[in-house]
């Protein structure tokens, strides 16, 4: 399993609202591909311009063909990166 833990920081306040319906949007779409777990996108209430994706995901192979799916190539990738700061990745979930 592929554990993923992204934070997005919108990069100006004013475009946190179409950043938000994007990210909903991308959710609902990703948790419908095979080898999608989980995919998660929190928005936080003390910062309002920062966002937790927790996504989980079968193998490498569901991460990578999710990458050429519709959410992440014509939602996430165009809507929402040129509008966020992003850091974070793979996570290992502690035992």
């Amino acid at each position: 399993m592929i554990c993923l833990n992204v934070l997005l920081m919108a990069k100006d306040p004013a475009n946190v609202p179409t950043i938000r319906d994007h990210l909903a949007q991308a959710m609902r779409k990703s948790r419908t591909e095979p080898g999608c777990l989980r995919f998660d996108v929190y928005h936080s209430n003390a910062e309002p311009r920062r966002f937790v994706l927790v996504e989980h995901w079968a193998s490498q192979e569901a991460l990578d063909q999710h990458r050429l799916a519709e959410a992440y190539t014509t939602i996430y990738k165009p809507h929402v990166m040129p509008l966020i700061d992003r850091e974070g990745g793979p996570a290992t979930l502690l035992d």
